[in-house]
């Protein structure tokens, strides 16, 4: 089992002295370069009733030059001030660091406009939030790079250091110098999927996405910004699971992203374990590729096997993007012969969702979206997306959880 040193955190600039992902796969959901999505086998289910609304213990000990914060590969790392430079791969972390009220610290992010504009998308109903995304680095845009970590000169990676193990060119010991010569590690990748980490990793811990939206909030020291939507979180989770319907009324779903040739499906479980499902394992819908096993949380189906399953609901993964065009997709779908036949084209109901890497203020918006998705008759209707739009507009009465609140938390008006 690998020794976890304490790593420290100085000012930026004090740490000096010493010494690709394509978009497509990304957002297919194949994360490549030895990031394997493989679920353990003792992670495969979750009760319905589980939450990852409970507000996480603070994990931050004050040591006697500064602070420290624990998490799981990077164990604890020390901090003698805020981080004002931050690195991040995945947009998680943006949302993180921005619902912290710290997102002007960025420097870096995957595909700065991608994640930036699906991130305003949300906030636009947010008053006073906004994420500032251009003039972003893209780590992955050119491979991973130590030369690139050099020259940002970061206060803290919001990145796991076994995920970095696992990319082009990189090794344990490389991450040991950047996390030494300039900055430490601070991330968790394979609770996204509950998936095994790489060799050397035996002592991983997983983590539900608002437990890593803590231990990030600590880091900033903003554990009561945490804990206050933290507590939004838990009364939206718990108004949606208090209203579901008996599992034989719900709807069968599917949770797909047509392939760029409209010839077949990239396809995701529902209620399997892992953040990345944060959205929609609360929900609770019947999902219908449950008993396909892919040996991963995603796989390929052709419409022949769209047609056997023949869903009530399509949520199409990353719909809300400026990736995807959904009046394309709708196209597609209705001008194909076996396409046009499914029951969820038929009715309608093909339903524009968000990303994965979502952090707190995503989850928030997309429970909302698939609780209205999929419930329309319990949670209200919801408004046709037209690409390129914000977040439709939803009447205050059908708000599933208060905006004003969540925008006075992020702003810093009283939270």
């Amino acid at each position: 089992m690998r020794e976890r040193p304490v790593s420290r955190l100085t000012r930026r600039g004090l740490l000096k002295g010493a010494g690709a992902a394509s978009t497509g796969a990304l957002l297919a959901g194949c994360m490549g370069n030895g990031a394997n999505e493989e679920t353990t086998t003792d992670e495969t289910e979750q009760s319905e009733t589980t939450t990852e609304s409970e507000t996480d213990e603070t994990t931050t000990e004050e040591t006697q030059n500064g602070y420290a914060v624990s998490m799981s590969p990077a164990g604890t790392v020390e901090f003698d001030a805020v981080p004002e430079n931050v690195f991040a791969v995945f947009p998680q972390y943006a949302d993180m660091v921005t619902a912290l009220g710290h997102g002007d610290a960025l420097n870096s992010v995957y595909v700065p406009e991608m994640t930036g504009t699906t991130l305003n998308h949300y906030a636009h109903h947010l008053d006073g939030v906004s994420f500032e995304w251009d003039g972003l680095d893209d780590p992955l845009s050119n491979s991973f790079s130590k030369e690139q970590l050099y020259a940002l000169d970061s206060d803290v990676h919001l990145a796991d250091p076994a995920w970095a193990t696992t990319q082009d060119n990189w090794d344990g010991a490389d991450v040991e110098e950047i996390g030494s010569q300039v900055a430490p590690w601070f991330g968790n990748f394979y609770s996204g999927t509950r998936a095994q980490p790489p060799e050397g990793y035996d002592d991983y811990e997983y983590y539900d996405l608002w437990t890593l939206f803590g231990k990030v909030a600590d880091v900033f020291r903003e554990r009561e910004r945490y804990e206050a939507l933290a507590e939004v979180h838990t009364n939206l989770v718990s108004t949606i699971r208090d209203q579901l319907p008996p599992k034989e009324e719900r709807p069968s779903a599917v949770r797909v992203t047509l392939a760029a040739d409209g010839q077949s499906f990239y396809t995701y479980h529902l209620n399997k374990p892992g953040y990345w499902l944060a959205d929609t394992r609360p929900l609770g819908a019947n999902d219908a590729f449950a008993d396909e096993d892919w040996q991963s949380l995603w796989g390929t189906v052709d419409y022949e096997t769209m047609l056997e399953a023949d869903p009530d609901v399509i949520l199409h993964l990353w719909g809300l993007t400026p990736s995807y065009s959904m009046a394309d997709t709708r196209s597609k779908l209705e001008n194909h012969s076996s396409g046009s036949q499914l029951k969820a084209v038929e009715n309608d109901r093909v339903h524009a969702a968000g990303m994965r890497y979502q952090g707190p203020i995503m989850n928030l918006f997309q429970l909302e979206m698939g609780a209205k998705q999929l419930y329309p008759d319990v949670f209200g209707e919801w408004p046709r997306y037209e690409d390129g739009d914000p977040y439709p507009e939803i009447p205050e009465n059908e708000w599933l959880f208060d905006r004003n609140r969540v925008a006075d938390i992020v702003a810093g008006r009283g939270e």
